[in-house]
């Protein structure tokens, strides 16, 4: 009994997918910052209070300028590079986009 149809293990969800629902596109949640700006993969954002930074023993004082940010599957996090800090994620809440 064949379908025609290819399946594609998708680890994500742990489930086998049609080929042609794997090249579907995902749809990213939007994410807005602390005034509602909506924020995109690239864009600067600057820093609205002093966050501690939980592994690297410093802390990101207010208007600290992060760019070319990375959004992820969460509404409320980005990812994104700082001098000396690897793997910074930022909540949405806590920026604003330049």
């Amino acid at each position: 009994m064949s379908t025609g149809d290819d399946f594609i293990y998708d680890d994500a969800t742990g489930e086998w997918v049609s080929a042609a629902d794997a090249a579907a596109p995902v749809a990213r949640p939007e994410v807005r910052d602390s005034v509602g700006n909506v924020l995109a993969d690239g864009d600067g954002v600057t820093l609205i209070k002093d966050l501690k930074v939980k592994g690297a023993g410093q802390t990101l004082k207010r208007g600290t300028v992060i760019k070319s940010i990375r959004l992820t599957d969460d509404a409320q996090e980005i990812d994104c590079r700082y001098e000396g800090i690897k793997g910074l994620v930022l909540r949405a809440e806590f920026v604003r986009k330049l």
